[in-house]
């Protein structure tokens, strides 16, 4: 009897899926791919039934608590994101694993869920079966383990693709085994040492490289009649302001995007740049600059968005705020930035902000409460990056809420930190560039999901940034008004590098033909985001082009074009 029960509640879960399957099988239609795909789903659901035969109990429970855990992450995944998750997105989660234990807190909701139901196929593996089948000793065990081989080389031969709609408890195993094998085999080549020549000097004794968090460029000012306040869309005195108006992002993840913005990677060739070419701080240090790196989102140390304790040697300057509130992180990278901006001292300043990132509870004071009725608030305040969702649900008038307390945040932690940044910093000698890492989906469409990027297929809004040049109105730099028509509305992060390269005084025809144009010539920008950073075993990095006249804006859609 028990027996019985064993492989009814593996049946059991296995059948909770069916919706899953449903949409894998309409999506093949009659013909041989479904055949294959009948094959291969049986042959993995006959080797998870085998497994639950192990003889030994400390194995059987070994492989039920992998196989449990494993199904625990995808099935979280689909419920989080509703969307399937991609080789890519997997190796991105796995970059990010520093941060697991914040995942935990951000989705427990889901995850609980997932691991409820989960319990039906841990019991049915680990539990002892009445009587043992006539088998082989060996195979119950090696069954799954063969499964997951099975599925690793079909993923191989297939670029990474082939996964989906097969049992969910099989497809991490076989992309972490995929993740194994390519950090074994694949090496690019050594960090390379800085060649390109300058022609002169850095033409501004601070360069900043301000990077916002999760700020999407259709909720400000800049680009909208209806956005936040920004008070980058009015004129400011003693300082040019250029704005570039929207911009694509690398990528709308926010690891992808800033280890790029980082090394100077191009969309042909941003894998070798990125691992091979020098740092942005190698070139700094190169031009007679120090190096300063403002993070606003972590502490203790801890390194984020792929940066490596080697990169951070060249970094004279590395500075977080410990002990600093985090609703009040944004406005410590102000003081810092006007302190540094006043020193006197030439360098390049790179800062990761906190800006938008979700939860946005409390990522404002009260008296920024403008947009109503917003999020519940006094739940989050110690929360940078994520933080449980719960009573969170996705529901339409939960985005309402979510849209609400977004615009309070920007108003804080973008209109509040360059309104005090125009009033008390020094700007002759300085020029900032200002951007996001990526664009943000705050399911104006009404669509399902409760993420806001990182999605396998994301809306256009996931890579749509805001892009700005900031500096004292007497300084000679580069001549950002010679493209600015054709450039506005056209331009991209991969524009930045090389406009970084040029600033501290390397030769532009030789910066350009490494890393592509800066944003004082046509950018000629395809304008595109990439949503397969990772492209692996062949695949191909899969760029999004964003049709800014399908762009959701504040309560109204509303076509933008280049400016003339």
């Amino acid at each position: 009897m028990r027996s019985w029960i064993k492989i009814s509640l593996l049946l059991i879960y296995l059948i909770s899926f069916h919706a899953y399957y449903r949409e894998r099988i309409e999506a093949l239609a009659i013909g041989l791919p479904l055949v294959l795909y009948l094959g291969v789903f049986a042959v993995l659901a006959t080797t998870l039934l085998l497994a639950a035969f192990t003889r030994l109990a400390w194995l059987r429970w070994l492989l039920a608590a992998t196989l449990a855990v494993s199904a625990v992450f995808l099935d979280a995944y689909h419920q989080i994101t509703d969307a399937y998750l991609t080789y890519s997105a997997f190796v991105s989660m796995v970059y990010a694993g520093a941060f697991v234990q914040e995942a935990l807190q951000q989705y427990h909701y889901a995850i609980t869920l997932a691991a409820a139901r989960a319990l039906l196929l841990l019991l049915g593996i680990g539990l002892r079966p009445a009587r043992w089948p006539r088998l082989p000793r060996a195979l119950p065990p090696l069954a799954p383990v063969l499964g997951v081989l099975m599925l690793m080389a079909i993923l191989f031969v297939r670029a990474g693709e082939g996964a989906r709609g097969l049992p969910v408890m099989y497809t991490p195993l076989a992309y972490l085994g995929l993740f194994g094998y390519e950090s074994v085999h694949d090496r690019v080549g050594p960090r390379q040492a800085v060649t390109l020549a300058r022609t002169g000097p850095p033409m501004a004794r601070d360069i900043v490289l301000l990077i916002d968090e999760s700020i999407s460029g259709n909720y400000l000012d800049l680009n909208t009649p209806a956005g936040v306040t920004s008070h980058l869309a009015q004129a400011q005195p003693g300082v040019a302001i250029v704005n570039f108006g929207y911009a694509a992002s690398i990528a709308n993840c926010s690891a992808d995007t800033n280890v790029t913005l980082r090394y100077g990677g191009t969309r042909d060739d941003y894998l070798r740049i990125n691992t091979t070419q020098p740092s942005i701080w190698q070139y700094a240090k190169q031009a007679g600059l120090g190096t300063v790196y403002i993070d606003g989102q972590r502490t203790g140390g801890n390194l984020q968005n792929l940066m490596s304790e080697t990169e951070k040697r060249d970094i004279d300057q590395f500075i977080q705020f410990d002990d600093t509130p985090v609703v009040q992180r944004d406005m410590a990278v102000l003081e810092r930035l006007l302190a540094l901006l006043g020193d006197g001292k030439p360098q390049l300043i790179v800062v990761n902000k906190v800006g938008a990132h979700f939860p946005v509870h409390d990522k404002y004071p009260d008296d920024f409460l403008t947009f109503k009725p917003a999020l519940p608030r006094g739940r989050f305040v110690d929360i940078a990056d994520t933080g449980t969702r719960e009573g969170f649900d996705g529901s339409p008038q939960d985005w309402v809420l979510y849209r609400n307390a977004y615009q309070n945040t920007l108003l804080w932690n973008v209109g509040e930190f360059f309104r005090r940044l125009f009033a008390q910093a020094d700007l002759s000698h300085a020029v900032l560039l200002y951007t996001s890492d990526h664009g943000q989906d705050l399911h104006e469409r009404g669509n399902p999901g409760l993420n806001t990027h990182c999605d396998s297929d994301p809306v256009p809004e996931e890579g749509l940034v805001p892009l700005v040049v900031i500096q004292g109105q007497g300084l000679k730099t580069l001549d950002w008004q010679a493209h600015l028509a054709q450039n506005r509305n056209a331009s991209s992060h991969y524009n930045l590098f090389p406009t970084l390269l040029k600033l501290m005084g390397y030769d532009g025809a030789a910066v350009s033909a490494l890393y592509g144009r800066a944003l004082d010539m046509p950018t000629d920008d395809p304008f595109t985001f990439n949503v397969r950073f990772n492209a692996r075993l062949g695949a191909k990095p899969d760029f999004r082009h964003i049709d800014l006249g399908q762009v959701v804006t504040p309560g109204v859609y509303m076509p933008v074009g280049r400016a003339d």
